[in-house]
């Protein structure tokens, strides 16, 4: 699975990097989630975020987070598609959903059944997306020095100090007593696959990772997916993600910091960072 992950990128930066449309508005107050009709094209396609996202060393479901779409402009849908970059909640909430504070928290959907569940498969059709991310956080499940069950944290990410791009599907929702003048809630959630090589050690599921000569055929609003795209990530690539355990701090949502990210030595004391991830 994929609960906490880090990110160090500011939007617009990633924006011009991947030669995107950035579409993220800091000045959009996080109290306005409601939206335009749903179900209609414009609404769909309309870039007004929840909030603005920023660095964060410790995200969390319900976070406002980055995503990486590739969308026509809604005004004018003939054109051609074009990467933007947008702001969306983590944690997919379903057009039917009546009440937003009883969704299931949907942040994660696996591969494997992503095609059939009713609260993923319309996405899978022709609203995915990336989720960018410097690495994320994984618990290792062992046994304390007490004999009781225990829970470490490590930290995954690429060894030459690189982005990640995760896999993800989109939609928008609105409540039905919504302003129709308001814009959508667009939500999102990662794909989580088995995990392969050296990281079973630490998880048996980890985030389904996009390389970029997928990215195309991934975020092709008008093509659902290969099927291949769904499959686990190769051993090569996996060979070159880091894993590094981590202080406890990140089993606290309230702690946020880049020395959330330094290593743990095999004694227990926590070590400086060797390198940067920005």
């Amino acid at each position: 699975m994929c609960g906490r992950y880090a990110v160090t990128t500011d939007p617009a930066l990633l924006a011009a990097e991947l030669d995107a449309i950035d579409e993220v508005t800091p000045n959009r107050p996080a109290s306005d989630p409601l939206a335009n009709d749903a179900g209609s094209d414009a609404a769909a396609d309309d870039p007004r975020p929840p909030a603005a996202p920023g660095v964060n060393y410790n995200v969390a479901p319900t976070t406002t987070v980055m995503t990486v779409v590739r969308r026509h402009d809604h005004d004018d849908p003939t054109d051609d598609p074009a990467l933007r970059v947008r702001a969306m909640r983590w944690g997919l909430v379903p057009a039917w959903t009546k009440d937003l504070a009883k969704s299931p928290l949907l942040f994660n959907a696996r591969a494997e059944s992503v095609a059939e569940k009713a609260s993923f498969k319309t996405s899978l059709k022709g609203r995915r997306c990336l989720v960018p991310m410097d690495g994320w956080y994984e618990w290792r499940k062992g046994t304390g020095p007490d004999g009781k069950p225990s829970k470490t944290p490590y930290f995954m990410s690429p060894v030459d100090g690189t982005r990640l791009f995760m896999a993800g599907l989109w939609t928008t929702w609105r409540p039905k007593d919504a302003d129709r003048d308001a814009p959508p809630l667009m939500s999102c959630t990662i794909i989580t696959t088995d995990a392969v090589g050296p990281l079973r050690d630490i998880h048996d599921r980890m985030p389904l990772v996009m390389p970029s000569d997928h990215w195309d055929a991934w975020l092709d609003p008008d093509n659902p997916p290969p099927t291949a795209l769904l499959a686990p990530p190769s051993a090569q690539l996996v060979e070159a993600i880091d894993r590094r355990e981590v202080a406890s701090l990140v089993n606290r949502v309230a702690n946020n910091g880049p020395e959330l990210l330094d290593p743990v030595d095999p004694s227990g004391e926590q070590l400086p960072e060797q390198g940067t991830l920005l």
